[in-house]
C-alpha cells in the first residue's frame, strides 16, 4: 500500500510538471510568433513564461521600446487568471472548441497587467500628455490650479514636482459569470499615488451578449466602485502651496479637476457625491461610489440624458471613510 502511495505521487508530479513543461511550449511559440509580427513597430523581450497551480499564466520580465522612442517600457508580468490549474489547461484546448466557447471559457477569468514602469520624463510620457492638451480646447492650462491639482491630467514636470520619479501601475480585470448577469471586476493602481477596485455588473447571459458583436449594447445593473489615497492628496496640497495656493483654493482646484472628469463623461454631480468627495478631499483616504438603477440601463444610452439628470438615473451616490 505504500509503494503504491508513492508510485500515485510520483505519477501525479510527472503529469503536473510534463503538462506544465507542454503549456508553457505552447504559449512560449506563440508569444516568439506574436513578436516576430510586432517587431517591425516594436523590439520585445522577455525572460520567461510562468503558471501556478492557482490558475495563472504570466509572461514575465518584459521590456519593450516603441520603434520612434528612446525610453524603455518595462513590465514585470502581463497574462491571464483563471479559476485553477486544470481551467488554464482547458483553455489551451480553445481553438479546437471554437464552435462551443461555453464549454471552454470558465465561470471567471481575468487578464492581469503588474509593475508596469514608466519615467516620468521619459519621452512616451510626454507624448500622451501633449496628444490629451492637443485634443482640449480650455483657457486654463497652463493655471498653477489645474497644474498642480492634474485638473486635465499631470504633465511630466508636474509629477516630478510631486515627487515622483518613474509611474508604476498595475492593472487586472476579472469577468464572472452569474445567473442573469455577469460582473467585470477591475482593481488597478499607481504605486504610492491612488488605488481603485471596481465592479460593474451588467444583465444578461456574458457569452450570448458580447457574441452579438457589434450590436452589442451593454446593460447595467449596478456599480461599485473604491478609491484609496495612497499620498496623493497629501503630494497636491504641498504642490499647489509651493506655487502659492491657499487651503481653500487647493480644495477648490480639486473639486474642479471632479467637475471637468464630469464633464468629460457627460455627468454634472449633486451633493450625494461633491460632499463626500470633500470630506474624502480633506482627510479621509478611502471614497466608496456606488450606482444602483431601479432597471438595467443600457451604457450607450446615458449620454442621451442631460448631464444634470444622470445621478438620479443611476442613483449615484457616495461615502468617504
Amino acid at each position: 500500500m505504500k509503494k503504491l502511495v508513492i508510485w500515485a505521487i510520483v505519477l501525479g508530479c510527472g503529469a503536473y510538471f510534463g503538462s506544465k513543461m507542454l503549456l508553457h511550449h505552447k504559449v512560449g511559440k506563440g508569444v516568439d510568433g506574436a513578436l516576430l509580427m510586432m517587431s517591425p513597430f516594436a523590439n520585445i523581450e522577455y525572460e520567461g513564461v510562468s503558471s501556478t497551480m492557482s490558475g495563472e499564466l504570466t509572461i514575465d520580465g518584459i521590456t519593450m521600446r516603441v520603434i520612434g522612442y528612446n525610453d524603455e517600457i518595462r513590465i514585470d508580468r502581463i497574462g491571464i487568471d483563471t479559476p485553477s490549474y486544470f481551467s488554464l489547461l482547458n483553455l489551451t484546448d480553445i481553438a479546437e472548441n471554437i464552435h462551443s466557447p461555453d464549454e471552454v471559457i470558465p465561470e471567471s477569468f481575468g487578464f492581469i497587467a503588474e509593475g508596469v514602469r514608466m519615467r516620468v520624463n521619459s519621452d512616451y510620457m510626454k507624448e500622451i500628455h501633449r496628444e490629451r492638451i492637443n485634443a482640449l480646447n480650455v483657457s486654463d492650462i497652463g493655471a498653477p490650479a489645474a497644474e498642480c491639482a492634474g485638473k486635465y491630467g499631470y504633465s511630466p514636470r508636474a509629477l516630478s514636482k510631486l515627487g515622483y520619479s518613474e509611474q508604476v501601475a498595475s492593472v487586472s480585470a476579472h469577468f464572472k459569470r452569474g445567473h442573469g448577469d455577469y460582473s467585470i471586476l477591475i482593481a488597478s493602481s499607481i504605486e504610492d499615488m491612488w488605488s481603485i477596485d471596481g465592479e460593474l455588473t451588467l444583465a444578461g447571459d456574458m457569452i450570448s451578449e458580447v457574441s452579438k458583436g457589434s450590436r452589442y449594447r451593454p446593460r447595467m445593473k449596478a456599480m461599485h466602485i473604491e478609491y484609496e489615497d495612497l499620498s496623493l492628496n497629501e503630494r497636491v496640497r504641498k504642490y499647489c502651496g509651493s506655487l502659492g495656493l491657499s487651503d481653500d483654493e487647493i480644495l477648490q482646484a480639486q473639486l474642479d479637476t471632479l467637475h471637468f472628469f464630469g464633464k468629460e463623461n457627460g455627468i454634472e454631480f449633486d451633493e450625494y457625491v461633491i460632499d463626500p468627495f470633500t470630506q474624502f478631499l480633506n482627510g479621509k483616504s478611502r471614497l466608496v461610489v456606488t450606482a444602483n438603477p431601479r432597471e438595467p440601463i443600457a451604457i450607450s444610452q446615458i449620454s442621451l440624458y442631460k448631464p444634470s439628470d444622470v445621478p438620479a438615473l443611476l442613483e449615484l451616490s457616495a461615502e468617504a471613510y
